[in-house]
């Protein structure tokens, strides 16, 4: 049997990370099994799809890594579909629904209902007041094709709901949770077609499934309570039903479910912030899932290599900003110099630290001190609160063990000496700072500690830093001698 898994969003806006969680343990157990990972768009919500949903979806997936085989893709500015089991949108799909629902009608498994939205909200303010569970009262369930035929003729509105047995006990196994039975007695006879014609979530999802040979359903756990309505409609259609895995919620910091009100959920939040899409797509893979080792970074073929649905958490997993933060900040350590340059920039303009000529005229100068630079960041977007001391003349000693540097005896001499080297200077790159300590050394008898870290301090305001000699080259000669004419009118 070959595996074959579905991603299936609503294009009703941005790409939450728990959906992008979601997408990210179908497509590595996809890969993990050899099989087929598919991007089906559940659209059948007409009131709330959002323009240009899709786009950004496939376009946040791809900036992510999770690409899938087939479905809806987007090619040259254009949503096409790819595949042997299309359409992949439910909306171009309705024909097929229309033949599934009169199955079930003919079998006697769902019924019309007639009921207005005046007497449903009217039983369920009822049902609360008995201190019962608010549901659909049955009402219309005895009603006749016949009979409904001729009340759809004379033009009264209507759904059609699943006719669900009394008082039978419905078993499921979880991959996660294990076995989960609900009897029918705690569900509702759900809606499966709409006024409007088109299919819930709840009958679409299961035609589909079955029609595209989807063989796990990998979802989140907000859909648990649904699955027996969709077990049962495996059975009423004489179906096997897939193996369903449930993922637990992503909670904030209150070990709630992450909503947008908690800050940044959009992938494209984190992307704006300047996240890595290997720093984003490593951490969320860790939140609700673990591997048999300790192992806390992954390349995305390693985390396929050691994926299994059976390691994924019962309980929710924290999204611990920090975490997040020293796992992106891995990534762009490792990552070149350019790259994070070509990240950096617009960060930069928008500062007003650069402009769009100098990123073209200093593209050169801007690596050096990206290069500086990523030793110290989580996301690119924090470059801005870091270049200042590549911009401006002032120093400020950052913390004590700096102002007791400033404080030595002979930094005032060691300062004119180096400033002296400067001034001397052609050119300063990377050789200059190597071969001006040298000579202070030689001729000065200054070294060690005495001599790195107090120019270091009076450069930079920092006792620990990138390395000194490619720190000159990107200061530059004029800045080098302003911060030192600075410390020794300010700081001295």
């Amino acid at each position: 049997m070959t595996v074959r898994v579905r991603f299936a969003p609503s294009p009703t806006g941005f790409v939450h990370i728990g959906s992008l969680r979601t997408a990210l343990y179908n497509y590595l157990f996809a890969k993990k099994m050899g099989g087929k990972y598919i991007l089906r768009i559940e659209d059948t919500d007409r009131t709330r799809l959002v323009e240009g949903a899709i786009e950004n979806m496939i376009e946040a997936l791809k900036w992510a890594g999770i690409e899938h085989d087939e479905g809806a893709m987007l090619r040259d500015g254009k949503i096409v579909e790819e595949g042997e089991f299309g359409p992949y949108t439910q909306s171009e799909r309705l024909d097929i629904y229309t033949k599934y629902i009169d199955e079930l009608l003919e079998k006697g498994h769902a019924y019309h209902c007639f009921c207005s939205k005046e007497r449903l909200d009217q039983v369920r303010e009822e049902q609360r007041a008995a201190g019962t569970t608010p549901g659909y009262d049955g009402k219309c369930r005895d009603i006749s094709i016949e009979e409904a035929k001729k009340r759809i003729e004379a033009g009264e509105e209507y759904v059609i709901r699943l006719r669900l047995p009394e008082n039978k006990n419905i078993t499921f196994n979880d991959v996660v949770r294990g076995s989960v039975t609900v009897n029918t007695a705690d569900l509702d006879d759900q809606v499966l077609i709409k006024t409007d014609g088109f299919p819930t979530y709840h009958f679409a999802v299961v035609v589909d499934d079955h029609l595209m040979g989807i063989t796990h359903v990998i979802r989140g756990e907000e859909w648990i309570i649904s699955t027996p309505k969709h077990v049962y409609l495996y059975e009423a259609f004489g179906w096997e039903a897939p193996k369903y895995v449930h993922l637990p919620n992503i909670l904030n910091s209150e070990r709630k479910k992450l909503s947008k009100r908690h800050g940044d959920v959009a992938a494209k939040d984190f992307k704006a912030k300047g996240y890595l899409p290997e720093g984003l797509v490593n951490y969320l893979a860790l939140v609700g899932w673990s591997p048999e080792d300790n192992q806390e970074l992954f390349t995305m073929e390693e985390l396929i290599e050691k994926f299994s649905l059976e390691r994924v958490s019962k309980s929710g997993g924290v999204f611990d900003k920090d975490k997040l933060n020293w796992v992106n900040s891995h990534y762009i350590k490792e990552s070149a110099p350019e790259r994070i340059t070509d990240l950096a920039i617009p960060y930069l303009i928008e500062a007003g630290f650069i402009t769009k000529e100098d990123a073209k005229e200093k593209y050169e100068w801007l690596c050096d001190m990206v290069k500086l630079l990523q030793e110290k960041i989580d996301y690119v977007a924090q470059i801005t609160d870091k270049v200042d001391i590549f911009f401006k003349t002032e120093i400020k000693p950052e913390d004590e063990k700096a102002e007791e540097i400033l404080k030595l005896d002979h930094l005032s001499h060691l300062l004119d000496v180096f400033k002296e080297k400067v001034e001397a200077a052609d050119i300063i790159d990377e050789a200059f700072g190597k071969k001006a300590l040298k000579e202070i050394q030689k001729e000065h008898g200054y070294k060690g500690k005495n001599l790195f870290m107090p120019i270091r301090v009076a450069l930079t305001g920092a006792v620990h830093g990138p390395d000194l000699n490619l720190m000159l080259k990107v200061l530059g000669k004029q800045n080098i001698i302003n911060r030192i004419v600075y410390v020794k009118e300010n700081l001295l």
